[in-house]
Formats: C-alpha cells, sequence, structure tokens
C-alpha cells in the first residue's frame, strides 16, 4: 500500500489569498492557478485586469511543475537547463503542446517529501512571477503545519 497525499480545495485557498496580496503589493495583475498531483485545476484566480491569456499559461505552468516536479524555470537556466538547444530535453515543450511551460512561474507543491500539486503564476515578469509563487508556496506550508498542529491534538 502507498499513502498518497492530495491537494484540496481548502489547501489552495490560503494559497491564492498569499499570492493575490503579493501581486497586489507588487502592482502586478495576475492569474493564479493551483493544480492537484495530476494536473487537474483544483483553484484558479484571475485578478481584475489580468490578461485572458494568463489564464492558460498559469494552468500550463501549474500542470508542468506537478507533473514534472520541477520549477518550470529550472528547463531553461544556463549554462544547463535540460530544455537549451543542445541538451537532452531540448524540444519537451513540444511533447504536450499547450499543456507544458518552461518558462518562468510553475512551481511544485511538496508536502512530507511527495509533491502534491503545483501552483502556476502568469502575468507578470520572471522576477514577479517567482515572487507571487514563493508567497503561495509559504502560505501552503503554513496552512499545512497549521493542519498539522491541530490534527496532532
Amino acid at each position: 500500500m502507498h499513502t498518497v497525499n492530495r491537494i484540496t480545495l481548502d489547501d489552495a485557498l490560503p494559497m491564492l489569498a498569499a499570492a493575490r496580496a503579493k501581486a497586489e503589493e507588487l502592482g502586478v495583475r495576475q492569474t493564479i492557478c493551483v493544480c492537484d498531483d495530476g494536473g487537474n485545476v483544483v483553484a484558479l484566480h484571475r485578478l481584475p485586469g489580468a490578461r485572458l491569456t494568463g489564464v492558460d499559461i498559469a494552468i500550463a505552468k501549474a500542470f508542468t511543475a506537478a507533473g514534472h516536479e520541477r520549477a518550470t524555470h529550472k528547463f531553461n537556466e544556463p549554462p544547463d537547463g535540460p530544455a537549451l538547444p543542445g541538451n537532452e530535453a531540448f524540444g519537451i515543450s513540444h511533447m504536450l503542446p499547450g499543456k507544458f511551460a518552461i518558462f518562468v512561474g510553475g512551481f511544485p507543491i511538496e508536502y512530507e517529501g511527495q509533491i502534491v500539486g503545483g501552483v502556476g503564476i502568469s502575468g507578470g515578469n520572471g522576477e514577479q512571477d517567482k515572487a507571487v509563487g514563493a508567497a503561495a508556496l509559504r502560505a501552503f506550508a503554513e496552512h499545512a503545519e497549521h493542519a498539522a498542529t491541530l490534527a496532532a491534538g
């Protein structure tokens, strides 16, 4: 038997709130997507004024981070990002057209050493997307710690 932890809407909501607060602090209109370990959307929030295209982009970033268990920007970090020309995963983004993102803004969500989902951020530059993603991940960690404390009694 193998126990699988899975992210729920109750886990995603604090992430969306923290990500939105950070995006607003930065003055960036973002779209934030949280998906489960199978890449299925659990929650999505498109801030007022965020680009319509950000929805599909945020979903792709969350899907990629969860499914490939790595931050999406790691595919292109020089000098040996695996998706850079001449490296082993060059062209990987063409394997799942429209679903696989290899640029900044997708982050795996980890709980007890297991990837339980992904969060995708779209709408800012790379540093802004990273900052909003980091806020979402911190919120998840705090939420999970609080839930574990309550469960322990």
